[in-house]
């Protein structure tokens, strides 16, 4: 099968090209696994801190991806609830152990042997993979596969943000980065929470006239301080500047979640004006968003169907995978970015 693959850690600011197209043998599946010929994989900022070293795969090479779609061509013999043909996505939690205190709780995010799909086992830049039946999720028929990819990652991690972010409809909530979570974020936010105000902070202009597109009441620079006080925000940055920014806009007893598996290290100075009595006085608090669960996945794409939510993506071939990394490198960003494997 055709794959992308990593064979080492590197700076895309040095090397553009991370990724080598090469063939690999075809998987098979076993026991309770199922095999899925992939036919899209959006692309993740996560995979820029695979790339770089900042949640470095587990061996070399490794196929990157984890927002996965296909369908399935081919089944273990323990497998009872998927069927050939059957469409399905792999999301970011590739597996958990099904037994610690957390996966009893539906926590399996947390779980102490979490496996990241693309990370921790071959993901999505290839033409199949396989995976567990239980950790494989059916897409609704509203979506098209591109469309669906983006909601694999983006969207349940947006999901997870909001409910960790606990806003009640009527108040007031900040988004700072407006990339594919953070739009995918906002259209559940209209849907959720009618009357929720939504106020967005990007560094981009073009990022700020999307959010007003989609539905925000106001939109500035990451370092704007909003029109009111914000009840709660969610980041979706690689950054920390926009963390200490955000700080400023919270009311008292406000929230701030980062929905950020890693923080880039190239303005980790920035914390040192992290200043008490101005950010977190008054009982504010940052949560961190980790991975995601089952439940995240499953409840958003039901929900993301009901709505229905249908993401701006932009389309790349296999083959163009290191040029739709290196552009969300650049944040050269609208909506999502997905592969078309065919």
């Amino acid at each position: 099968m055709r794959a992308m693959i990593l064979n080492r850690i590197t700076d895309l600011k040095i090397n553009k090209n991370p990724l080598q197209l090469v063939e690999l043998p075809e998987p098979e599946p076993s026991g309770d696994e199922v095999l899925i010929k992939v036919s899209t994989c959006g692309v993740c900022h996560t995979e820029l801190d695979e790339i770089e070293g900042r949640t470095p795969p587990s061996f070399f090479p490794m196929v990157l991806g984890h927002q996965v779609v296909g369908r399935v061509v081919q089944k273990g013999e323990n497998v009872q609830k998927l069927n050939i043909g059957d469409r399905v996505g792999v999301p970011w939690i590739y597996s958990s152990c099904g037994k610690c205190e957390y996966c009893l709780k539906g926590e399996e995010n947390l779980c102490p042997e979490f496996k990241a799909t693309g990370r921790d086992v071959f993901g999505g830049y290839a033409e199949l993979m396989v995976v567990k039946e239980s950790f494989a999720h059916p897409i609704p028929e509203i979506f098209s596969d591109e469309e669906a990819a983006p909601l694999l990652c983006a969207g349940a991690i947006g999901y997870r943000s909001l409910r960790l972010a606990k806003i009640e409809n009527g108040q007031r909530l900040g988004l700072t980065g407006f990339g594919a979570s953070g739009h995918l974020v906002l259209k559940m936010v209209k849907h959720k929470y009618p009357d929720t105000s939504v106020y967005v902070f990007a560094r981009s202009k073009n990022e700020q006239e999307f959010a007003l597109e989609l539905g925000a009441v106001w939109s500035g620079n990451t370092e704007a301080e909003s029109p009111e006080k914000l009840h709660a925000i969610i980041d979706t940055t690689p950054v920390w500047k926009p963390v200490v920014e955000a700080m400023k806009n919270l009311k008292p007893g406000g929230r701030l979640v980062i929905n950020a598996i890693r923080k880039e290290d190239r303005d980790k100075n920035y914390l040192l004006n992290l200043d008490y009595p101005a950010h977190l006085w008054m009982e504010k608090e940052i949560k961190s968003v980790a991975n995601v669960a089952l439940r995240d996945v499953r409840e958003f794409l039901q929900l993301a169907a009901e709505i229905p939510i249908k993401p701006e993506f932009q389309s790349y071939s296999l083959e163009e995978a290191n040029r739709a990394l290196t552009e969300l490198k650049e944040r050269k960003i609208r909506g999502a970015k997905v592969l078309a494997i065919k």
